[in-house]
């Protein structure tokens, strides 16, 4: 739907069943590129036009976080296939890259400032997202003025590298590259203490924002049924249906006429 509002809607209804579980941060939402018909989680993503799944973006990160809970927008970036995601690589030029795949999280950085952000599983031209200083040190974190946290995916990171290359906290735990590693990496110079530090304050900084240090309890998960969050559900669901229309009887399409 091009409705920004009730995409807004959904982001506040979803924000009090996170409550309901006793969660600060929802991992979404996800705004890959529709790329190709096959990749199994597009009904996960918005479009495959980067400013409408920009708007949604902003739309969504804005109500969720509106009701006091973290947005954790992924998957950053390339993640345009589900078949061998851990292994493959998004080849992709420096203009498609920016108007195409960079430019949702553009949007919703400048507009919505998701409290958090997750790396993809698979390379971005040869060098894994997770540990890509150029985009998450260089691009993300510098050059958007990003204040939040990077997590990977569950087991999304693969060498030492892990903290090098921006990565703030590594999921899930207990760490497999971001314990030992990191100390090596400071005593060898591969990291500085500055490094450290910078990831230590945005982890602080993100529990600051979910109100954790004040309520360090785990509230308990519950499952509450909200008639009023099945009405948006449904509306959204409606607003989003594309009909089309058959003109000049073009359907069905006849087999003897088709090539390819």
């Amino acid at each position: 739907t091009w409705k920004p509002d009730l995409v807004r809607q959904v982001g506040q209804a979803l924000a009090e069943e996170v409550k309901a579980k006793g969660a600060h941060v929802l991992l979404a939402p996800t705004v890959s590129i529709h790329r190709s018909p096959l990749a199994g989680r597009n009904f996960e993503c918005y479009s495959e036009d980067p400013y409408l799944t920009g708007r949604m973006a902003v739309a969504y990160i804005g109500g969720l976080q509106s009701m006091g809970v973290g947005a954790c927008i992924k998957h950053f970036v390339g993640n345009d296939s589900e078949f061998e995601r851990t292994s493959m690589s998004s080849e992709i030029g420096e203009r498609a890259l920016r108007e195409i795949y960079l430019a949702p999280f553009c949007m919703a950085m400048k507009e919505a400032k998701p409290w958090s952000l997750m790396s993809s599983y698979n390379k971005l031209n040869g060098s894994w997202c997770n540990e890509n200083g150029g985009l998450l040190r260089g691009i993300l974190k510098k050059e958007w003025g990003f204040d939040g946290i990077v997590m990977s995916d569950w087991y999304g990171t693969y060498t030492p590298n892990a903290a090098t290359g921006g990565l703030d906290l590594e999921m899930p735990g207990p760490a497999r590259w971001m314990g030992q590693h990191v100390l090596d990496a400071v005593k060898s110079g591969a990291i500085t203490e500055a490094m450290v530090d910078d990831s230590v304050r945005r982890l602080l900084r993100t529990i600051a924002r979910a109100g954790a240090f004040e309520h360090p309890e785990l509230a308990p998960e519950q499952a509450i049924d909200r008639p009023e969050h099945r009405r948006v559900a449904r509306q959204a669901a409606a607003e989003a249906a594309v009909l089309l229309k058959n003109a000049g009887n073009l359907l069905p399409l006849d087999r003897n006429k088709i090539r390819s």
